[in-house]
């Protein structure tokens, strides 16, 4: 995991830098330390970053600016900040923890617990690039999201498709739960399902509300099932022609 730490002041950074490595294990590569937005944005822009510790007040520059952006980006983003009253504002950003100043040890170490895990907040929207600005599509809106390389298709319910630059398995982490896997490529709303069936040769399959059939991976029906319960119906109902 590359971690890169936004934070202007260097003792912090520091201390910041020495139990990140310490909590993520020997096998990670010590942490990047910038401590301005725009040294920040040099490194973002090359996408090797995979989790963002981010200070909010940069000697004088607000670190919502970078936050807003990198909303959008493939990275996780953790907030260590003292300013615990914006922290609802930055959980509505998707980022994964708020880590209020001063922190210990064991804390911290819960933030990047959950970096491998769900987001300690539901997200209600989704931020992606458009056009040079930053679009917000809310959750609601999604039908389905698939897996498109490094990225991801938000395919909307009134049609067309908005596109991520977060992996699939990221959006998995930062999902609220109802969203499920139900295959490498595709995660689905849980209450948008409406039929689960196996098909001939074994092979698995959702339809959701509005017609869409998905496949369903063979290691996740079991889990899909449980989930499912007690209203789902295995129908064996045959696929379209």
């Amino acid at each position: 995991m590359k971690v890169l730490i936004v934070e202007d002041e260097p003792l912090a950074a520091r201390r910041l830098a020495r139990l990140s490595q310490e909590l993520l294990g020997p096998g990670v590569p010590p942490p990047l330390v910038r401590d301005s937005l725009a040294d920040a944005r040099e490194v973002l822009a090359g996408r090797t970053v995979d989790l963002m510790l981010l200070d909010l007040n940069l000697a004088g520059e607000d670190g919502f600016r970078l936050l807003e952006e990198a909303a959008a980006g493939s990275f996780h983003t953790v907030v260590v900040s003292a300013n615990t009253d914006q922290a609802l504002r930055a959980f509505e950003l998707g980022v994964l923890d708020f880590v209020a100043k001063p922190y210990t040890r064991e804390r911290l170490a819960t933030a990047l617990t959950r970096v491998q895990g769900r987001a300690a907040a539901p997200l209600r929207t989704l931020a992606v690039r458009k056009g040079g600005s930053i679009l917000r599509v809310p959750l609601e809106t999604v039908a389905y999201i698939q897996g498109a390389g490094d990225y991801a298709e938000l395919v909307l319910r009134a049609g067309g498709t908005e596109l991520s630059e977060k992996s699939l398995d990221r959006l998995e982490v930062l999902l609220p739960s109802d969203f499920v896997r139900i295959h490498r490529s595709y995660l689905v709303p849980l209450q948008d399902v409406a039929r689960l069936w196996t098909q001939e040769g074994s092979r698995t399959s959702v339809e959701l509300k509005a017609g869409t059939r998905l496949p369903v991976g063979r290691s996740r029906v079991k889990a899909l099932k449980e989930r499912l319960e007690p209203t789902s119906v295995d129908s064996g109902m045959p696929p379209r022609k």
